[in-house]
Protein backbone atom coordinates (compact mmCIF):
# COMPACT_ATOMS: atom_id res chain seq x y z
CA UNK A 1 0.00 0.00 0.00
CA UNK A 2 1.33 3.29 -1.24
CA UNK A 3 0.43 5.17 2.43
CA UNK A 4 2.32 8.34 2.23
CA UNK A 5 0.02 8.83 -1.31
CA UNK A 6 -3.03 7.42 0.71
CA UNK A 7 -2.94 9.89 3.45
CA UNK A 8 -2.36 13.14 0.73
CA UNK A 9 -5.62 11.57 -0.97
CA UNK A 10 -8.11 11.07 2.16
CA UNK A 11 -6.66 15.38 2.78
CA UNK A 12 -8.53 15.85 0.02
CA UNK A 13 -5.31 16.55 -2.01
CA UNK A 14 -5.81 15.36 -5.85
CA UNK A 15 -2.43 13.75 -6.37
CA UNK A 16 -3.40 12.00 -9.42
CA UNK A 17 -4.55 15.10 -11.26
CA UNK A 18 -1.53 17.01 -10.17
CA UNK A 19 0.70 14.38 -11.75
CA UNK A 20 -0.85 14.70 -14.76
CA UNK A 21 -0.70 18.42 -14.61
CA UNK A 22 2.84 18.24 -14.55
CA UNK A 23 3.59 15.93 -17.01
CA UNK A 24 1.79 18.21 -19.36
CA UNK A 25 3.96 21.28 -18.49
CA UNK A 26 7.31 19.18 -18.50
CA UNK A 27 6.35 18.34 -21.71
CA UNK A 28 6.53 21.68 -23.04
CA UNK A 29 9.62 22.35 -25.78
CA UNK A 30 12.45 24.59 -23.72
CA UNK A 31 12.67 27.32 -26.21
CA UNK A 32 8.86 28.10 -25.26
CA UNK A 33 9.08 27.29 -21.37
CA UNK A 34 9.72 30.81 -20.56
CA UNK A 35 6.94 31.97 -22.69
CA UNK A 36 4.18 29.74 -20.87
CA UNK A 37 5.88 31.23 -17.35
CA UNK A 38 5.10 34.51 -18.21
CA UNK A 39 1.79 33.89 -19.70
CA UNK A 40 0.86 32.11 -16.58
CA UNK A 41 2.28 34.32 -14.46
CA UNK A 42 0.17 36.87 -16.08
CA UNK A 43 -3.06 34.95 -15.61
CA UNK A 44 -2.41 33.90 -11.91
CA UNK A 45 -1.94 37.63 -11.08
CA UNK A 46 -5.07 38.65 -13.47
CA UNK A 47 -6.88 36.16 -11.06
CA UNK A 48 -6.02 37.28 -7.67
CA UNK A 49 -6.77 40.90 -8.74
CA UNK A 50 -10.09 39.87 -9.83
CA UNK A 51 -10.93 37.63 -6.53
CA UNK A 52 -8.98 38.66 -3.95
CA UNK A 53 -9.39 42.05 -2.38
CA UNK A 54 -6.13 42.19 -0.72
CA UNK A 55 -4.38 41.73 -3.63
CA UNK A 56 -6.07 44.16 -5.50
CA UNK A 57 -5.59 47.12 -2.79
CA UNK A 58 -2.11 46.01 -2.96
CA UNK A 59 -1.74 46.58 -6.22
CA UNK A 60 -4.35 49.39 -6.91
CA UNK A 61 -5.72 48.03 -10.65
CA UNK A 62 -8.32 45.27 -11.24
CA UNK A 63 -6.30 43.71 -14.01
CA UNK A 64 -3.20 43.77 -15.66
CA UNK A 65 -1.37 43.47 -18.94
CA UNK A 66 2.28 43.99 -18.50
CA UNK A 67 3.33 41.49 -15.24
CA UNK A 68 6.61 43.60 -14.55
CA UNK A 69 4.55 46.68 -13.56
CA UNK A 70 3.49 44.47 -10.58
CA UNK A 71 4.80 45.67 -7.07
CA UNK A 72 6.81 43.30 -5.28
CA UNK A 73 4.97 41.30 -2.01
CA UNK A 74 6.81 41.54 0.82
CA UNK A 75 6.51 39.12 3.95
CA UNK A 76 5.43 42.51 6.17
CA UNK A 77 2.75 42.91 3.27
CA UNK A 78 1.40 39.21 4.64
CA UNK A 79 1.04 40.01 8.42
CA UNK A 80 -2.34 40.75 8.42
CA UNK A 81 -5.43 37.64 9.47
CA UNK A 82 -5.12 35.21 7.05
CA UNK A 83 -8.87 35.15 6.18
CA UNK A 84 -8.40 38.85 4.91
CA UNK A 85 -6.04 37.45 2.41
CA UNK A 86 -7.89 34.85 0.64
CA UNK A 87 -9.07 34.74 -2.67
CA UNK A 88 -13.30 35.10 -2.27
CA UNK A 89 -13.43 31.28 -4.21
CA UNK A 90 -11.83 30.29 -0.63
CA UNK A 91 -12.04 29.74 3.12
CA UNK A 92 -9.62 28.57 5.66
CA UNK A 93 -11.12 25.66 6.38
CA UNK A 94 -10.88 24.19 2.37
CA UNK A 95 -7.22 25.27 1.83
CA UNK A 96 -4.39 23.71 3.24
CA UNK A 97 -2.73 26.28 5.47
CA UNK A 98 0.46 26.38 7.59
CA UNK A 99 3.13 28.41 8.81
CA UNK A 100 6.44 30.23 7.88
CA UNK A 101 9.71 28.95 10.28
CA UNK A 102 9.83 32.82 10.53
CA UNK A 103 13.47 33.04 10.09
CA UNK A 104 13.44 36.15 8.48
CA UNK A 105 11.97 38.09 10.55
CA UNK A 106 8.88 38.10 9.94
CA UNK A 107 6.64 35.03 10.03
CA UNK A 108 3.11 34.55 8.89
CA UNK A 109 0.28 31.71 8.09
CA UNK A 110 -0.31 31.31 4.83
CA UNK A 111 -2.82 28.97 2.44
CA UNK A 112 -2.78 26.80 -0.76
CA UNK A 113 -5.39 25.31 -2.41
CA UNK A 114 -5.78 21.63 -2.35
CA UNK A 115 -4.71 21.52 -6.17
CA UNK A 116 -1.66 23.48 -6.01
CA UNK A 117 -0.66 21.50 -2.56
CA UNK A 118 -0.57 18.54 -4.42
CA UNK A 119 1.40 20.02 -7.21
CA UNK A 120 4.09 20.59 -4.57
CA UNK A 121 3.95 16.97 -3.35
CA UNK A 122 4.16 15.46 -7.00
CA UNK A 123 7.08 17.50 -8.19
CA UNK A 124 8.87 16.43 -4.68
CA UNK A 125 8.02 12.99 -5.13
CA UNK A 126 9.25 13.58 -8.86
CA UNK A 127 12.51 15.22 -7.96
CA UNK A 128 13.73 12.54 -5.41
CA UNK A 129 12.55 9.98 -7.54
CA UNK A 130 15.54 10.67 -10.30
CA UNK A 131 17.33 9.48 -7.34
CA UNK A 132 15.45 6.03 -7.16
CA UNK A 133 13.69 7.41 -3.64
CA UNK A 134 10.27 6.61 -2.71
CA UNK A 135 8.44 8.66 -0.08
CA UNK A 136 6.09 5.32 -0.14
CA UNK A 137 8.99 3.21 0.85
CA UNK A 138 12.34 4.91 1.52
CA UNK A 139 13.58 4.63 4.99
CA UNK A 140 14.57 8.17 5.97
CA UNK A 141 16.78 9.37 8.54
CA UNK A 142 15.70 12.85 9.30
CA UNK A 143 17.18 15.48 11.28
CA UNK A 144 14.89 17.60 11.50
CA UNK A 145 13.70 20.12 14.44
CA UNK A 146 10.19 18.74 16.53
CA UNK A 147 7.99 20.75 18.29
CA UNK A 148 8.59 19.84 21.80
CA UNK A 149 5.48 20.24 23.77
CA UNK A 150 2.96 16.87 23.69
CA UNK A 151 0.18 17.72 21.38
CA UNK A 152 2.85 18.63 18.19
CA UNK A 153 5.58 16.00 19.24
CA UNK A 154 2.90 13.50 18.71
CA UNK A 155 1.66 14.63 15.68
CA UNK A 156 5.17 14.69 14.19
CA UNK A 157 5.99 11.38 15.05
CA UNK A 158 2.70 10.14 13.55
CA UNK A 159 3.90 12.03 9.87
CA UNK A 160 7.07 10.50 10.76
CA UNK A 161 5.80 7.17 11.11
CA UNK A 162 3.22 7.50 7.91
CA UNK A 163 6.36 9.05 5.58
CA UNK A 164 8.52 6.44 6.60
CA UNK A 165 11.14 8.00 8.50
CA UNK A 166 13.04 7.98 11.57
CA UNK A 167 13.17 11.59 13.20
CA UNK A 168 16.66 12.07 15.22
CA UNK A 169 16.47 15.19 17.96
CA UNK A 170 19.04 17.91 16.61
CA UNK A 171 18.86 20.95 19.54
CA UNK A 172 21.31 19.34 21.79
CA UNK A 173 24.23 17.67 19.69
CA UNK A 174 26.64 16.79 21.77
CA UNK A 175 28.71 13.88 21.54
CA UNK A 176 26.78 11.64 24.07
CA UNK A 177 23.43 12.44 21.23
CA UNK A 178 25.75 11.82 18.62
CA UNK A 179 26.61 8.49 19.90
CA UNK A 180 23.10 7.60 19.84
CA UNK A 181 22.50 8.41 16.26
CA UNK A 182 25.37 6.46 15.21
CA UNK A 183 23.77 3.60 17.15
CA UNK A 184 20.74 3.98 14.95
CA UNK A 185 22.47 3.82 12.00
CA UNK A 186 23.76 0.49 13.13
CA UNK A 187 20.81 -1.10 13.97
CA UNK A 188 18.07 0.31 11.07
CA UNK A 189 18.83 -0.01 6.78
CA UNK A 190 18.11 3.80 6.23
CA UNK A 191 18.28 4.38 2.42
CA UNK A 192 19.09 7.83 2.64
CA UNK A 193 19.42 11.05 4.59
CA UNK A 194 17.13 14.49 4.74
CA UNK A 195 17.80 16.77 7.14
CA UNK A 196 19.30 20.71 8.07
CA UNK A 197 22.74 21.05 6.65
CA UNK A 198 24.16 21.89 9.85
CA UNK A 199 23.09 19.36 11.76
CA UNK A 200 24.45 16.90 8.83
CA UNK A 201 28.03 18.59 8.83
CA UNK A 202 28.37 17.90 11.99
CA UNK A 203 27.40 14.31 12.55
CA UNK A 204 29.79 14.36 9.79
CA UNK A 205 32.86 15.62 11.79
CA UNK A 206 31.98 14.09 14.61
CA UNK A 207 31.92 10.81 12.11
CA UNK A 208 35.66 11.95 10.75
CA UNK A 209 36.84 12.40 14.42
CA UNK A 210 35.98 9.03 14.89
CA UNK A 211 37.60 7.99 11.81
CA UNK A 212 34.71 6.01 10.25
CA UNK A 213 32.35 6.18 7.22
CA UNK A 214 28.56 5.95 7.60
CA UNK A 215 28.46 3.62 5.09
CA UNK A 216 30.81 0.83 6.51
CA UNK A 217 27.97 0.32 9.75
CA UNK A 218 24.99 1.35 7.26
CA UNK A 219 25.26 0.01 3.92
CA UNK A 220 21.74 0.23 2.89
CA UNK A 221 22.43 3.98 2.94
CA UNK A 222 22.21 5.43 -0.37
CA UNK A 223 22.16 9.53 -0.58
CA UNK A 224 22.68 12.32 1.65
CA UNK A 225 20.00 15.62 0.86
CA UNK A 226 20.74 18.77 2.78
CA UNK A 227 18.23 21.57 2.90
CA UNK A 228 17.20 25.10 4.91
CA UNK A 229 20.97 26.11 5.35
CA UNK A 230 24.07 27.03 2.91
CA UNK A 231 26.02 24.31 1.60
CA UNK A 232 29.64 24.98 1.42
CA UNK A 233 31.46 23.18 -0.98
CA UNK A 234 34.16 22.35 2.02
CA UNK A 235 31.21 20.92 3.50
CA UNK A 236 29.96 18.43 0.58
CA UNK A 237 33.43 17.34 0.39
CA UNK A 238 33.29 16.49 3.86
CA UNK A 239 29.82 14.69 3.89
CA UNK A 240 30.64 12.81 1.33
CA UNK A 241 33.76 11.27 2.28
CA UNK A 242 32.02 10.25 5.84
CA UNK A 243 28.87 9.48 4.81
CA UNK A 244 30.18 7.28 1.85
CA UNK A 245 27.06 8.95 -0.25
CA UNK A 246 26.59 11.22 -2.88
CA UNK A 247 25.08 14.67 -1.27
CA UNK A 248 22.15 16.31 -2.87
CA UNK A 249 20.74 20.38 -1.94
CA UNK A 250 17.74 21.82 -2.41
CA UNK A 251 16.17 25.19 -1.79
CA UNK A 252 12.49 25.95 -0.77
CA UNK A 253 9.82 27.53 0.79
CA UNK A 254 7.17 26.08 2.56
CA UNK A 255 4.52 28.84 1.45
CA UNK A 256 5.92 28.46 -2.05
CA UNK A 257 7.26 25.48 -3.34
CA UNK A 258 10.96 23.34 -3.94
CA UNK A 259 12.69 26.07 -5.66
CA UNK A 260 15.81 24.67 -7.05
CA UNK A 261 16.86 21.05 -6.36
CA UNK A 262 20.48 19.16 -7.57
CA UNK A 263 19.59 17.77 -10.84
CA UNK A 264 21.52 14.34 -12.03
CA UNK A 265 23.72 16.36 -13.90
CA UNK A 266 25.05 18.17 -10.44
CA UNK A 267 23.40 21.23 -11.43
CA UNK A 268 21.35 23.18 -9.06
CA UNK A 269 17.86 23.35 -11.51
CA UNK A 270 15.40 25.74 -10.84
CA UNK A 271 11.54 24.77 -10.54
CA UNK A 272 10.07 26.10 -13.82
CA UNK A 273 6.87 23.85 -13.55
CA UNK A 274 5.08 25.45 -10.74
CA UNK A 275 6.99 28.73 -10.15
CA UNK A 276 8.35 31.78 -12.19
CA UNK A 277 11.50 33.16 -10.46
CA UNK A 278 12.90 36.68 -11.39
CA UNK A 279 16.57 38.26 -9.80
CA UNK A 280 15.99 41.90 -9.67
CA UNK A 281 18.21 44.67 -8.11
CA UNK A 282 17.27 46.81 -4.94
CA UNK A 283 15.15 49.22 -7.07
CA UNK A 284 13.14 46.16 -8.06
CA UNK A 285 14.31 45.95 -11.70
CA UNK A 286 15.60 42.87 -13.15
CA UNK A 287 19.32 42.03 -13.51
CA UNK A 288 21.23 40.86 -16.34
CA UNK A 289 21.41 37.10 -16.41
CA UNK A 290 24.32 35.30 -14.14
CA UNK A 291 24.33 38.70 -11.92
CA UNK A 292 23.63 38.61 -8.45
CA UNK A 293 20.07 40.70 -6.88
CA UNK A 294 17.13 39.57 -4.50
CA UNK A 295 15.20 36.59 -5.49
CA UNK A 296 11.33 37.44 -6.85
CA UNK A 297 9.30 34.43 -7.16
CA UNK A 298 5.35 33.82 -8.31
CA UNK A 299 3.31 30.66 -7.77
CA UNK A 300 1.72 29.83 -10.75
CA UNK A 301 -1.26 27.73 -9.45
CA UNK A 302 -1.79 28.98 -6.16
CA UNK A 303 -5.53 30.55 -6.43
CA UNK A 304 -6.14 30.22 -2.85
CA UNK A 305 -3.45 32.91 -1.66
CA UNK A 306 -1.35 35.27 -3.93
CA UNK A 307 2.21 34.50 -3.97
CA UNK A 308 2.73 37.12 -6.85
CA UNK A 309 6.48 38.73 -7.52
CA UNK A 310 6.97 37.68 -3.98
CA UNK A 311 10.32 38.76 -1.95
CA UNK A 312 11.30 36.02 -0.74
CA UNK A 313 14.24 37.32 1.19
CA UNK A 314 16.91 35.64 -0.15
CA UNK A 315 19.55 36.73 -2.51
CA UNK A 316 21.13 34.61 -5.34
CA UNK A 317 22.23 34.60 -9.09
CA UNK A 318 20.47 32.56 -11.73
CA UNK A 319 22.41 31.91 -15.20
CA UNK A 320 21.11 28.99 -17.98
CA UNK A 321 23.10 26.22 -18.84
CA UNK A 322 23.71 25.79 -22.52
CA UNK A 323 20.11 24.55 -23.40
CA UNK A 324 18.98 27.96 -22.17
CA UNK A 325 17.46 26.02 -19.10
CA UNK A 326 17.82 28.75 -15.94
CA UNK A 327 19.89 26.93 -12.66
CA UNK A 328 20.41 28.70 -9.42
CA UNK A 329 23.87 29.32 -9.53
CA UNK A 330 24.75 30.50 -6.20
CA UNK A 331 22.70 31.33 -3.29
CA UNK A 332 24.35 34.03 -1.93
CA UNK A 333 22.46 34.55 1.39
CA UNK A 334 19.22 36.29 3.46
CA UNK A 335 18.74 39.84 2.03
CA UNK A 336 18.51 41.13 6.09
CA UNK A 337 21.57 39.38 6.87
CA UNK A 338 23.72 42.20 5.60
CA UNK A 339 27.03 43.35 7.24
CA UNK A 340 27.76 47.00 7.98
CA UNK A 341 31.32 47.77 7.92
CA UNK A 342 33.01 51.32 9.10
CA UNK A 343 34.35 52.10 5.37
CA UNK A 344 30.51 52.21 4.28
CA UNK A 345 30.72 49.20 2.59
CA UNK A 346 27.99 46.45 2.92
CA UNK A 347 28.23 42.58 2.28
CA UNK A 348 26.22 39.99 2.91
CA UNK A 349 26.65 38.42 6.27
CA UNK A 350 26.97 35.22 4.79
CA UNK A 351 30.45 36.58 2.81
CA UNK A 352 31.59 37.58 6.75
CA UNK A 353 30.87 33.85 7.95
CA UNK A 354 32.58 32.02 4.49
CA UNK A 355 35.44 33.98 5.13
CA UNK A 356 36.01 33.22 8.69
CA UNK A 357 35.19 29.58 7.97
CA UNK A 358 38.22 29.80 5.58
CA UNK A 359 40.10 30.00 8.31
CA UNK A 360 38.51 28.88 11.23
CA UNK A 361 38.22 25.09 9.95
CA UNK A 362 42.36 24.97 9.11
CA UNK A 363 42.64 24.25 12.91
CA UNK A 364 40.82 21.07 12.42
CA UNK A 365 38.72 21.27 15.94
CA UNK A 366 35.97 23.55 15.81
CA UNK A 367 32.67 21.37 15.06
CA UNK A 368 31.06 24.27 14.25
CA UNK A 369 30.22 28.11 14.69
CA UNK A 370 28.17 31.36 14.20
CA UNK A 371 29.11 34.95 13.63
CA UNK A 372 26.92 37.88 14.80
CA UNK A 373 27.64 41.68 14.09
CA UNK A 374 27.89 43.39 17.66
CA UNK A 375 28.96 46.52 16.76
CA UNK A 376 30.07 48.61 13.01
CA UNK A 377 33.77 46.96 13.79
CA UNK A 378 33.17 44.19 16.00
CA UNK A 379 31.48 40.92 15.82
CA UNK A 380 31.42 37.85 17.87
CA UNK A 381 32.43 34.60 17.09
CA UNK A 382 30.81 32.09 18.98
CA UNK A 383 32.39 27.98 18.44
CA UNK A 384 31.79 24.86 19.89
CA UNK A 385 35.18 22.93 20.19
CA UNK A 386 37.29 20.65 22.51
CA UNK A 387 39.81 23.36 22.84
CA UNK A 388 39.94 26.95 22.74
CA UNK A 389 41.26 29.06 20.03
CA UNK A 390 45.37 30.03 20.25
CA UNK A 391 45.99 33.36 20.44
CA UNK A 392 47.82 32.50 17.43
CA UNK A 393 44.62 31.22 15.32
CA UNK A 394 42.69 34.03 16.51
CA UNK A 395 45.06 36.57 15.36
CA UNK A 396 45.02 34.81 11.79
CA UNK A 397 41.87 35.07 11.26
CA UNK A 398 41.88 38.84 12.16
CA UNK A 399 44.50 38.87 9.47
CA UNK A 400 42.01 37.30 7.16
CA UNK A 401 39.04 39.88 7.69
CA UNK A 402 41.59 42.95 6.68
CA UNK A 403 43.04 40.42 3.46
CA UNK A 404 39.20 40.04 2.37
CA UNK A 405 37.19 42.94 3.72
CA UNK A 406 38.54 45.74 4.95
CA UNK A 407 40.92 46.82 8.27
CA UNK A 408 39.92 47.95 11.66
CA UNK A 409 37.20 44.75 12.18
CA UNK A 410 37.19 43.60 15.52
CA UNK A 411 36.83 39.65 16.44
CA UNK A 412 35.69 38.42 20.14
CA UNK A 413 35.42 34.68 20.83
CA UNK A 414 33.25 32.43 22.56
CA UNK A 415 33.94 29.06 23.59
CA UNK A 416 30.61 27.03 24.01
CA UNK A 417 29.57 23.49 24.74
CA UNK A 418 26.92 23.79 22.21
CA UNK A 419 24.86 26.79 19.96
CA UNK A 420 21.69 27.45 20.35
CA UNK A 421 19.41 26.27 16.93
CA UNK A 422 15.72 28.05 16.48
CA UNK A 423 12.48 26.90 17.61
CA UNK A 424 12.39 24.56 14.35
CA UNK A 425 16.18 23.33 15.06
CA UNK A 426 17.82 25.77 11.92
CA UNK A 427 20.98 27.70 12.79
CA UNK A 428 21.09 30.97 12.04
CA UNK A 429 24.77 31.16 10.90
CA UNK A 430 25.04 35.25 10.87
CA UNK A 431 23.24 37.49 12.51
CA UNK A 432 23.41 41.32 13.13
CA UNK A 433 22.27 42.71 16.59
CA UNK A 434 23.87 46.22 15.48
CA UNK A 435 21.32 48.84 14.13
CA UNK A 436 23.49 52.16 13.82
Amino acid sequence: MNLFDFTLKIKGFPLAAAREHLQQTQSIPAKDKGDYQREQALKIANYHLKNTAFYRDLVGRETITDFSELPLLTKADLQQPLADRLSEEYTTGKVYVNKTSGSSGHPFIFAKDKFAHALTWAFIMQQFGQYNLDFNRSYQARFYGIPLKFPGYQKERLKDLLSQRYRFPIFDLQEKELEKILKQFKNRKFEYINGYTSSIVLFAKFLRDKGLVLTEVCPSLRLCLVTSEMLFESDRMLLETHLGVPVINEYGASELDLIAFTAPDGSFAINTDNLFVEVVDDAGSPVHMGSPGRLIITSLYNKAHPFIRYDIGDLGIIDEDEKGKPYLKELIGRTNDIAHLPSGKTVPGLTFYYVTKSVIEDSGKVKEFVVIQKEIDRFLVRYVSDQALTETETATMEKALETYLETGLHLDFEHCQTIVRSARGKLKQFSSEYHG
